[in-house]
């Protein structure tokens, strides 16, 4: 998972071409001052030219990478961020924590949140917005899975299954249908209208850390935990037919923390993109599995960002 590094510096010099080779032009790769005082634990996407972190410093930050500095800070959390989300063409930013509440924030308003959803009783992992902006989708380690009203803040529905230690939630685009993941190993998929479990996937053989819904909404990317190369793969699985594997990605030597689709380019496969433990993130032909490369130059990751508003490919910790 990546993280605003330290320091706002161009890094040209490992790109150099070998002395007599042909000068082939490279994007320079950028570095950017810290928005946070601790670790990043997560990051998502405002608009095309925002993206927010949420740290350890309990504090979550918009920040203009185009710029390359923060803009705004928003502070009420009493603990780590654990993730954020944002609801596409609006200002609103929903952060996660440890004090087991989310908290909803408008860029272009004041500096306190508002609007509070507060009801589980331990850290909140999963955060999702309802396609139509109405309903929010929370996850945590109690077990518990929660449907909230975001214009009152009221808990409409609450569902605890033995186990569930959620780990990552996300609504199916222009659906009804939530997908989460848990430290259980198992891959649920809910219907926000009953709230109740309407698929169950096969348990993989180590934790699920998050999940991701391909635009066509025909699939499902998780990840696995894992150590020195056992586990650690992301699966692709068919939506259509609950259950279905169609291919693991395996490569990664250390836990899989975060997997997304990214997004399509005409003339060019479709792709999936993972990050580890090991730091590395690998970008995977979806179809074949095989590790995709760009020859004579880094990936640029921002891409996700100025491409696909509300993708984050990753956070550190």
């Amino acid at each position: 998972m990546g993280k605003l590094q330290s320091k706002f510096r161009r890094r040209s010099d490992l790109y150099r071409a070998k002395e007599g080779a042909e000068p082939v032009p490279v994007p320079q790769v950028v570095q950017y001052e810290p928005a946070h005082s601790g670790a990043i634990n997560c990051v998502t996407c405002l608009n095309s030219d925002l993206c927010v972190s949420g740290g350890i410093d309990q504090a979550v930050m918009v920040y203009d990478w185009r710029a390359g500095k923060p803009c705004r800070s928003f502070h009420g959390h009493h603990k780590e961020i654990t993730k954020l989300t944002c609801f596409t063409g609006s200002t609103w930013i929903f952060s996660a924590s440890r004090d087991k509440t989310v908290l909803m924030w408008d860029f272009a308003g004041g500096s306190d949140p508002i609007q509070t959803f507060c009801g589980h009783e331990l850290v909140i992992n999963g955060v999702a917005v309802s396609p139509d902006g109405t309903k929010l989708c929370t996850g945590s380690r109690d077990n518990s899975m929660c449907l909230w009203d975001i214009e009152t803040g009221k808990c409409l529905q609450k569902n605890t299954i033995s186990r569930n230690l959620v780990t990552h939630v996300c609504w199916v685009p222009g659906g009804t249908s939530i997908v989460q993941t848990s430290e259980d190993k198992t891959i649920r998929v809910w219907d926000s209208r009953s709230w109740q479990v309407m698929n169950t996937f096969p348990a993989k053989q180590y934790i699920q850390t998050h999940c991701d819904i391909s635009p066509n909404c025909n699939h499902l990317l998780s990840s696995s935990n894992g150590f020195q190369g056992q586990g650690c793969e992301a699966t692709l699985w068919d939506l259509r037919q609950p259950g279905c594997k169609v291919v693991e990605y395996r490569g990664h030597l250390q836990t899989t923390a975060c997997c997304v689709f990214l997004p399509p380019s005409i003339g060019s496969p479709a792709l999936v993109a993972s990050a580890s433990f090991d730091s590395s993130i690998k970008i995977w032909d979806q179809n074949t599995a095989a590790v995709v490369t760009f020859p004579g130059k880094p990936f640029d990751w921002w891409f996700l960002f100025q491409q696909q508003p509300n993708r984050a490919l990753a956070s550190s910790l």
